[in-house]
């Protein structure tokens, strides 16, 4: 497979990503099929397209056309306003972040060890420096302005700040220290500066995780992964010294269902099968009548759950056996189980363990539940990380661009639309459907461009009143710029500035 934009000669990644996201799976079995992998290829190849025409500056454009503010600067924000550019050549797009670097989730929630992953950084720079773009960092919409003054500044508005915040799990003891969420500590070590005091200790021998998704194992992979990969990486100094000194060597990885409805995806199972000095050990007693059972479920499925069982339960061979009996750290998925307790050691605050359910799945109206049938015995830990609890902040009517009567004018894209679900190729999707959404409202008249708005003009006065400062990207390529050449001297890609004060530092230099 070559993808068409970049050329015979090339695979491109993004393509790649594309199909995968095609052939991923939700909750309920199988999302999508490989039909739509023209669809999302077809746009890739019009942002490919699109971001050699930015680069190459071909088009000039006339001024007091549409103006629309992107809240937000993650894949979402770029992936819209870059929709919006392409649809109409007179529209100027400001997106405005609250922090003083864009990029939002490719920077601070892609797993170090995927820097592949990140290329789409590259496509996003271009858009950022079209001249109908602007970006408009350290900016906190809520606080330093707000959406009713964009509202009014704008045409149109459009939140794509993600979904923030930690969602408790209802379990006693989740409160103790030792505990954390998932999005906390993959914040921790990849740079974002308010998990920078996280500090998680990992004097344990034991963690569990509660999740099964991509990012479960994204913070399994990193806990034992060793050092000398790791420390090629973008990972932080301060996360990778702590897990130079991590005493971590068994890692548990738990969720409520089972192998069939396990929800990361085959490349990160075959890291997990792959990474060195570690070695598998599941329960036998999972994967009771599987085979069997996935005879006729989707082909992605269907590898997926085969390569967990050919890693359960198949005798390795002699040089692969030689392999795991070498290994130092073991790591398992545990599958038909669900939280109910954290336990605590009687003569401290530190947590001693946590008390698992023994679950069974029932199916009901093509839908799988699961209902709890025993209590397991407790598993020793002293860490834990809920991985699935991310918080989404979301309005009690949740804000469609498919419904533009609930707020005109307003929308929003990316995982606030959606919820944290997907890989880039779906927030790329996602948010252009909401650009389109929002140029038939304009076409339609639903959103009034008739009469002009001042645009960022009329907020940065606002903002410079305020005392605010904002960061523009010639600014953030200081930054990046420092960043590299600090991760250069250290033989990394780059060492990211950790604190908001820091980044100001060298922006505003």
């Amino acid at each position: 497979m070559f993808c068409i934009s970049c050329g015979p000669d090339l695979v491109c990644f993004t393509a790649r990503l594309l199909y995968i996201s095609c052939v991923s799976y939700n909750d309920f079995g199988f999302q999508t099929n490989v039909k739509q992998f023209s669809v999302y290829l077809d746009m890739h190849i019009k942002s490919k397209l699109l971001a050699v025409h930015l680069k190459c500056g071909q088009d000039s454009f006339s001024s007091g056309g549409p103006k629309v503010c992107v809240v937000g600067s993650g894949p979402a924000g770029f992936y819209t306003a870059q929709h919006l550019i392409r649809a109409r050549r007179d529209l100027e797009v400001d997106i405005y972040e609250r922090l003083p670097v864009p990029f939002g989730l490719v920077r601070f929630g892609v797993a170090p060890d995927h820097p592949e992953v990140k290329n789409v950084i590259n496509t996003f720079t271009q858009t950022a420096k079209h001249s109908n773009c602007s970006f408009y960092g350290n900016v906190n919409v809520g606080k330093d302005v707000s959406v009713e003054e964009l509202k009014q500044a704008y045409h149109a508005v459009i939140l794509s700040y993600g979904a923030e915040g930690n969602r408790s799990m209802g379990v006693p003891g989740e409160d103790l220290a030792g505990v954390y969420s998932a999005k906390d500590f993959v914040g921790w070590y990849n740079g974002l500066p308010s998990c920078q005091k996280l500090s998680p200790d990992l004097s344990c021998e034991t963690a569990v995780i509660l999740g099964q998704g991509n990012v479960a194992v994204d913070v399994a992979r990193i806990l034992l992964s060793p050092i000398d990969i790791l420390k090629k990486t973008d990972i932080t100094q301060p996360a990778l010294a702590a897990l130079a000194e991590s005493q971590v060597r068994r890692v548990l990885i738990v969720g409520r269902r089972g192998p069939i409805q396990v929800a990361c995806t085959i490349k990160e199972l075959r890291e997990m099968v792959k990474l060195p000095d570690t070695r598998p050990e599941m329960l036998a007693t999972d994967f009771e009548g599987i085979s069997e059972a996935i005879k006729d479920v989707p082909r992605p499925r269907k590898r997926l759950t085969e390569l967990l069982l050919k890693t359960a339960l198949e005798v390795p061979d002699e040089k692969e056996q030689e392999r795991r009996n070498k290994a130092s750290r073991m790591w398992a998925f545990r599958f038909f189980r669900s939280p109910v307790e954290i336990l605590t050691n009687p003569d401290s605050s530190r947590i001693a363990g946590i008390r698992l359910a023994v679950n069974r799945l029932e199916c009901s109206q093509e839908k799988w539940r699961t209902c709890p049938v025993a209590w397991s015995s407790a598993v020793s830990a002293t860490r834990v990380s809920p991985s699935i609890h991310l918080y989404l902040l979301t309005p009690a009517k949740p804000l469609t661009p498919t419904i533009p009567s609930f707020f005109p004018g307003l929308y929003c894209s990316g995982w606030l639309k959606t919820g944290p679900t997907g890989v880039i190729a779906t927030t790329m999707n996602n948010s252009f459907d909401t650009a389109r959404s929002l140029m038939e409202d304009m076409e339609s008249g639903t959103v009034d461009i008739s009469a002009a708005k001042p645009g960022s003009q009329s907020i940065n006065s606002l903002l410079k009143k305020r005392g605010v400062k904002p960061v523009i990207f010639s600014d953030w390529e200081k930054i990046d710029s420092v960043e590299t050449s600090r991760g250069e001297a250290r033989g990394k890609p780059r060492e990211k500035l950790l604190t908001v004060e820091e980044m100001l530092q060298v922006a505003h230099k």
